[in-house]
């Protein structure tokens, strides 16, 4: 039976003694999608209470300004005594 060894990837292996660099910063990734379709998988981690929801706890979203002002007042009447 052949043995599996494993190797750990230092980064990107130089050709000729020299590594090429990208010009300008590295583009982020992201992903268009709907309300829709995030609210219910959302609502669903939270109620599970499920640990990877706080990797992403200091994530910055991007939201129009109408939901912003809705969220905003929706805040304002749900608290207690209001």
């Amino acid at each position: 039976m052949a043995i599996r060894q494993l190797r750990v990837y230092t980064g990107p292996e130089l050709e000729g003694g020299s590594l090429k660099l990208m010009a300008g910063p590295p583009a982020t990734s992201s992903v268009r999608v709907s309300l829709g379709e995030v609210l219910p998988l959302l609502a669903d981690a939270v109620s599970s209470s499920r640990t990877w929801l706080s990797d992403f706890a200091d994530d910055e979203i991007e939201i129009s300004a109408d939901l912003h002002d809705v969220l905003q007042a929706y805040r304002h009447f749900r608290r207690p005594g209001a």
